[in-house]
C-alpha cells in the first residue's frame, strides 16, 4: 500500500471488503459452508454480542445489517454469497457515525474483528485453493 492509500484508510469513516482490495485484511474471505449457515452464524454472532443490534435480515439477498450501539457507533452490512457448492464469500461494509469525517481506522478494525470471529467458526478457503 502506498502512503496515500494508508492515509486514506485512517482519514475515512467507511471501509468495505472487496475481491481485489489493496489492503489484504480487507479482501473478501471465502469459507467452506453454505449461504444459510454463513447467515445463521453472523446472525448468532450479532444476537449474542451486546454491542450489536440487528436492523434487518434479508435471507433472499444474503444480507444482514446491524448497528454497533456500544462505544463508537457504526453501521455494519454483511453480505453472504454462495459462489459454488460449499464455497461462500462473506463481505462486510462498515460506516462509522461521528461528527468528524474520519474514524482513524475504526471501521477497518471492526471488519478485521468480524473476520477473526468468522474464521474461528468456519473453515476458510485460501485464495490459492479457490480456483
Amino acid at each position: 500500500m502506498s502512503f496515500r492509500q494508508k492515509t486514506a484508510k485512517y482519514f475515512s469513516n467507511h471501509a468495505e471488503t472487496s475481491e481485489n482490495h489493496i489492503d489484504p485484511t480487507l479482501q473478501t474471505h471465502y469459507y467452506k459452508t453454505t449461504r444459510d449457515k454463513g447467515l445463521s452464524l453472523l446472525e448468532n454472532h450479532f444476537n449474542n454480542n451486546e454491542s450489536y443490534h440487528i436492523n434487518a435480515i434479508s435471507k433472499g439477498h444474503g444480507e444482514i445489517s446491524a448497528t454497533i450501539i456500544k462505544g463508537k457507533k457504526a453501521f455494519v452490512v454483511a453480505t453472504v454469497i454462495m459462489v459454488r457448492p460449499y464455497q461462500t464469500a462473506i463481505d462486510f461494509s462498515v460506516t462509522t457515525e461521528s461528527v468528524l469525517p474520519f474514524d482513524l481506522g475504526y471501521s477497518t478494525k471492526i471488519i478485521q474483528q468480524l473476520y477473526q470471529q468468522v474464521n474461528k467458526e468456519l473453515p476458510i478457503i485460501n485464495n490459492t485453493n479457490r480456483r
